[in-house]
C-alpha cells in the first residue's frame, strides 16, 4: 500500500478525503478510487488496527434481519461486493456456515428473523429443540427454546477485508496516509474542505468521515448523541475438543437469552479455538459469560479461555446507522454504520459513500439511517 507526501506531486488538492480507514472508509476509499476519483485516505493507526470496531478475525453476516427489513436489500448487494472483492483480490474474505438465531419463538432475534425472511422471501427452516440438537451437538437448548436457520449466513474476515479494499483504493490510484492524526475540518469560503492534521493540510470539493469511535469530535454535530461502549471478545478451547465445531458442522448464531441479553459466536478456527460474546453487554465479563454457556453450549462453558480481546462499539441512541450528508455541510459525508451490528455492511456501505460524495445522493434504500432524525423539531 502507498503512502507518503502527496503535496508536492497533487498540490494537497483531492475530489474527496476519506478520514478513517477501517472498515467502512477502506470502503469508500476502494469505491471512490474505482470511480476515477482523486481521494486521499487519512488514518491515524495502521492498517486494520485493533482500537476500533472493525476487528477481531470474524463477524457474523446474514440475510435475514432481525433488526428491521428494511436492511435486507442492502444484505443483498453487500454479499454481491464481498464476493467481487474477493475475486479482485484474491483474498478469502467471506466463509459461508449457516446461521441459527435462537430463543424463545417470540424472542427479538426469532420472531425478528421470521418477519425479515416473510417479508422479503428468504429461504429459511424453523427448527425446535429436538432439530437444533440433532443437526449441531454441541447446542443443548431447553425445550421451548426454537431457532431460525438460514444457510447464506457465515462469517467475514475483517482485517483481510480492510487490507483488500485498500489494496483495490490504492490500485486504482488512492493515496493512503497512516499514522496521520487528523486534528480539525471545516469548509472553505470557496466551497471545498480543508483537512488539518498532524503533518499537513489537505483540501478537497468532499469529506467522507468514518471515523468510527471518534466520530462525536469529528462529526461536529452537537445534537447527534453517541455513546461509545467497550466490548470484551473471548476465544475457547471446548473441553471436548473442537471437532465438533468445525465450519463444516457448526454454523454462526445468536442466542436471545431474554430481557435483552444475547451472545453471539462462531464456528472453531483453524487453531481449534471458538470465539464467543456478548452482545451490547458492559458488565460481560468471563464469570457470567460462562454462567450464560453453561446450560446452552456446556463443552464451552467448561473449556479453557485462550484469547481475548477488546473492541469499541459506537452506539445511537436507536441502534440504527448515521449515514447520510452532513445537516450543515453537503460537502460532508457521514458514516456511522454501527452500534455492533455494522461491519457485514461495509462491502455496500462504500458504494452508498461514494454515491454520496459524488452525486450527492445514492439509489440505496438509507431513509432509516438519515443523521436528521435524532434532530429536535424547530420551534
Amino acid at each position: 500500500m502507498a503512502s507518503g507526501d502527496v503535496t508536492a506531486g497533487l498540490g494537497g488538492t483531492f475530489d474527496a478525503i476519506v478520514i478513517g480507514l477501517g472498515g467502512m472508509g477502506s470502503a469508500a476509499a476502494a469505491h471512490l478510487a474505482s470511480r476515477g476519483q482523486r481521494v486521499l485516505g487519512l488514518e491515524q493507526f495502521q492498517p486494520a488496527h485493533d482500537q476500533g470496531s472493525s476487528h477481531g478475525r470474524s463477524r457474523v453476516i446474514r440475510l435475514a434481519y432481525f433488526e428491521d427489513p428494511a436492511y435486507v436489500p442492502l444484505l443483498r448487494r453487500a454479499y454481491e461486493l464481498w464476493r467481487r472483492l474477493e475475486t479482485d483480490t484474491g483474498r478469502r474474505l467471506l466463509q459461508v456456515t449457516g446461521g441459527l438465531m435462537i430463543g424463545a419463538p417470540d424472542s427479538e432475534v426469532v420472531s425478528g428473523s421470521l418477519r425479515s425472511a416473510r417479508e422479503h422471501g428468504l429461504a429459511h427452516e424453523l427448527l425446535d429443540a429436538a432439530d437444533i440438537r440433532r443437526r449441531f451437538p454441541p447446542f443443548t437448548p431447553d425445550r421451548e427454546t426454537v431457532a431460525f436457520y438460514e444457510s447464506e449466513a457465515g462469517s467475514l474476515f475483517p482485517e483481510e477485508a480492510i487490507r483488500a479494499h485498500l489494496d483495490v483504493a490504492v490500485d486504482r490510484g488512492a493515496h493512503v496516509h497512516f499514522d496521520e492524526r487528523v486534528d480539525d475540518w471545516r469548509v472553505t469560503p470557496s466551497g471545498t474542505v480543508a483537512v488539518t492534521t498532524s503533518r499537513a493540510r489537505y483540501e478537497a470539493r468532499r469529506l467522507v468521515l468514518a471515523p468510527g469511535p471518534w466520530a462525536s469530535q469529528l462529526f461536529k454535530v452537537d445534537w447527534l448523541k453517541l455513546e461509545v461502549e467497550p466490548q470484551v471478545l473471548y476465544w475457547f478451547e471446548p473441553s471436548g475438543g473442537a471437532a465438533p465445531f468445525a465450519p463444516d458442522r457448526f454454523p454462526i448464531y445468536i442466542w436471545d437469552l431474554g430481557g435483552g441479553a444475547q451472545f453471539y459466536g462462531f464456528p472453531a478456527d483453524a487453531n481449534g479455538r471458538v470465539k464467543v460474546a456478548f452482545f451490547r453487554t458492559t458488565n460481560g465479563d468471563e464469570p457470567s459469560l460462562r454462567t450464560a454457556l453453561a446450560p446452552c453450549l456446556p463443552s464451552l462453558a467448561s473449556g479453557s479461555l485462550v484469547e481475548t480481546a477488546s473492541c469499541r462499539y459506537t452506539l445511537t441512541p436507536d441502534h440504527h446507522f448515521v449515514i447520510g450528508l452532513h445537516p450543515e455541510h453537503r460537502q460532508v459525508v457521514l458514516a456511522s454504520p454501527c452500534s455492533g451490528h455494522g461491519y457485514k455492511f461495509a462491502s455496500v456501505v462504500g458504494e452508498i459513500l461514494a454515491d454520496l460524495a459524488i452525486d450527492g445522493a445514492t439509489c440505496h434504500p438509507i431513509e432509516l439511517f438519515s443523521p436528521n432524525r435524532f434532530r429536535a423539531p424547530r420551534a
